[in-house]
């Protein structure tokens, strides 16, 4: 190893400015391509910075900068074993949910909930965007949320409810949740492609998109507009992660679902998206409802390591929460 690589294995980078090569300029060229900061940069790949005129070899460069200053190198599994310590877990705020979940939802994976109108995503979310407030020991990560809505059903008056039930000051908890309507894919898409400085300065540890396929799913209709869709859907899902593994942060997505009227057997509910969104989810949660009014059905369809199962639980006025023996009903689908 070189001099000059074994400086750059050694150095931290706190701004892009800070980067070898990195000019004003180049700096500023690189935040309108959507890259603020040092760890969404490290990221990147060489084929996103052609935009800005910056040539191959300079931009091999400055991400290998990047990289190093965060640690993204070759490691032997024992250390990914270490490493793998540094993920988090955030409460649903029901144990049944979380038991489900292996003890609630990680942090640099993305976590989709789907179901149909009425089964539960938006609570979740919102209860989310309470809990991650909390501290660590009753399940919380002590930091900020941000939101992208795409359906206008955020409510901040349902925020006050929950945090009023945890103990938590409501006026706080929504200070600590940053909030933006999108009203295209396009748009979506941006705000994504622009919040790793907000990420980064507000501590933000839970990243949601309620819902991630509503716009798509409105502007690219009919078969020959699919490709465009799923390539979108692609680059939108991809640069969820690379922020969620950057800040050590949980990514949530919600999703619309479809009927299938040719399936004789199994669920005809299936989720929207297809093979896109379902490989870049790496945990994915059924939800529907129960017979009884605020009951819930949890099924965990997919996970790389967990197995399929069903846990319920119930929405109230206070949030997420656990239901009784009683409350059980005698047959939860199971």
């Amino acid at each position: 190893m070189s001099e000059e690589e074994e400086g750059l294995k050694k150095q931290r980078y706190e701004s892009l400015e800070d980067l070898p090569g990195v000019g004003p300029a180049t700096a500023q060229k690189l935040k309108e391509l959507g890259f603020h900061t040092v760890e969404s940069l490290a990221m990147a790949t060489v084929r996103e910075l052609e935009p800005a005129g910056i040539s191959e070899k300079k931009a091999l460069a400055m991400i290998s900068a990047a990289r190093s200053s965060i640690g993204i190198s070759f490691i032997r599994a024992d250390e990914l074993l270490k490493m793998r310590q540094n993920v988090l877990r955030l409460t649903t705020g029901s144990k049944a949910l979380d038991k489900l979940l292996d003890g609630g939802l990680e942090t640099q994976t993305i976590t989709e909930f789907y179901g149909e109108y009425g089964s539960g995503k938006s609570q979740i979310c919102h209860q989310l965007c309470v809990n991650v407030q909390l501290p660590p020991e009753k399940g919380g990560l002590n930091g900020a949320a941000l939101y992208i809505d795409t359906e206008n059903t955020f409510r901040t008056e349902r925020i006050v409810q929950m945090a009023k039930h945890l103990g938590l000051d409501p006026e706080n908890v929504v200070k600590n949740i940053i909030y933006a309507e999108a009203y295209t894919s396009d748009h979506q898409m941006f705000l994504l492609e622009n919040a790793d400085e907000v990420v980064k300065q507000n501590n933000v540890k839970l990243i949601v998109i309620d819902s991630l396929t509503a716009h798509f799913r409105s502007e690219y209709i009919g078969r020959e507009m699919l490709a465009s869709r799923q390539q979108k859907l692609n680059k939108h899902m991809h640069r969820l992660i690379r922020i969620a593994r950057a800040f050590n942060a949980v990514a949530v997505v919600t999703n619309q679902v479809m009927a299938k009227p040719d399936m004789f057997f199994g669920d005809a509910i299936s989720p929207i998206g297809g093979h896109i969104v379902g490989h870049t989810s790496h945990t994915r949660v059924y939800l529907r409802r129960a017979s009884h009014g605020s009951v819930r059905i949890a099924r965990l369809v997919s996970s790389p390591y967990l197995p399929e199962g069903e846990e319920i639980f119930k929405i109230t006025e206070n949030g997420i929460e656990d239901i009784s023996e009683e409350e059980k009903p005698k047959s939860s689908g199971r």
